[in-house]
């Protein structure tokens, strides 16, 4: 009988991680929604290897069968996580989840037997998950020990709120329903991590769709409709517990990324808008005296240009940074 082992890609520390292979293939997003191009997105399989005589180059694009479902972030169906206590341990790294932001489709593709050459295994279609979610607009995938979880930027009219976060079966690729028991009063949603040993979910809040699928609105930053806050959970109740607010002008706050190592309960989280002065910035959130805490740790200020700008700048006679991003390295540095 063949012993059951981990899937060798699943590393228990970052240090392993960091000693482990490099990936020689990347698989990236393309998409043609608000290109004016007629065509599906697709996925495109890009060469990493700098000895390859196809080094980045695309190898390979999986062409997806609608049009107009706009990819934006995926993950894999498995990952570290799995070494949890109450997870399951055999599960394979193999299956990317590929969620759609416009369409609220989510694809299923599976990377194997040729990584190169990656297939759609399964098509969630937008009725199913919208109706056993009651969620629209699918953004972020993270694996986590019990479920995948997918966070969603929209309620089931499209339009508005509360998003969220449902899981998926880690099986059968299912939508099991919605993640939270207790909301609490979080409406606006966005990014999402976890500290898997405290039990503690921090998510992030951007806006609702009718304030980002036209483009950036001025007028739903005037009604307050772009997110200033930081949210925790209890990671196992599923309940809000309190919400970190960050500032009336601080506003679009996305990325949270937690620490690797465990150990640290702290991560940092980007602000893309200061209002008063069109800076960005990046917080620190940590846990002290029995509570969580959040201060901004980096400021990146606005620059001076003459030139032409767009209508909402021309007073300012600034360009802002817009810091819509974040990565940490694996050592924490």
């Amino acid at each position: 009988m063949a012993k059951l082992k981990p899937d060798p890609t699943f590393y228990p520390t970052p240090r392993d991680a960091m000693r482990a292979p490099p990936e020689d293939i990347a698989y990236v997003a393309a998409l043609y929604v608000g290109t004016g191009v007629n065509a599906p997105d697709f996925l495109a399989v890009v060469d990493v290897d700098p000895k390859s005589p196809t080094y980045g180059k695309v190898i390979y694009k999986l062409d997806l069968p609608y049009i107009g479902d706009e990819l934006h972030h995926f993950g894999w169906n498995a990952c570290s996580s799995a070494y949890c206590p109450n997870a399951k341990p055999f599960l394979e790294r193999r299956y990317l989840i590929v969620p759609a932001l416009k369409s609220s489709r989510i694809y299923i593709v599976d990377t194997k037997p040729d990584k190169r050459r990656p297939a759609v295994a399964k098509i969630v279609e937008p009725e199913v998950a919208v109706g056993r979610t009651g969620y629209t607009k699918y953004h972020t995938v993270h694996c986590g020990p019990d479920a995948i979880y997918i966070s969603a930027l929209g309620g089931p009219d499209g339009r508005e709120g509360p998003g969220g976060i449902f899981l998926l079966d880690h099986d059968t690729f299912e939508p099991i329903g919605r993640w939270e028991v207790y909301r609490g009063p979080q409406y606006f949603a966005y990014d999402f991590w976890w500290n898997l040993p405290s039990g503690v979910m921090i998510t992030s809040e951007w806006t609702v769709p009718r304030c980002f699928e036209e483009g950036f609105s001025l007028e739903c930053l005037k009604e307050g409709a772009y997110g200033n806050k930081l949210h925790v959970w209890d990671l196992a109740k599923r309940r809000h517990l309190y919400a970190i607010d960050l500032g009336q002008e601080h506003r679009m706050v996305l990325e949270v990324r937690p620490l690797h190592d465990p150990t640290k309960l702290m991560g940092f989280v980007n602000v893309v808008l200061n209002t008063k002065d069109l800076s960005s910035s990046v917080w620190l959130w940590f846990y002290e005296d029995g509570k969580w805490h959040a201060e901004r740790v980096i400021e990146i200020e606005a620059q001076p240009f003459e030139g032409p700008l767009p209508p909402v700048l021309k007073d300012f006679k600034m360009v802002p940074p817009l810091v819509t991003d974040i990565d940490i390295s694996l050592d924490d540095r």
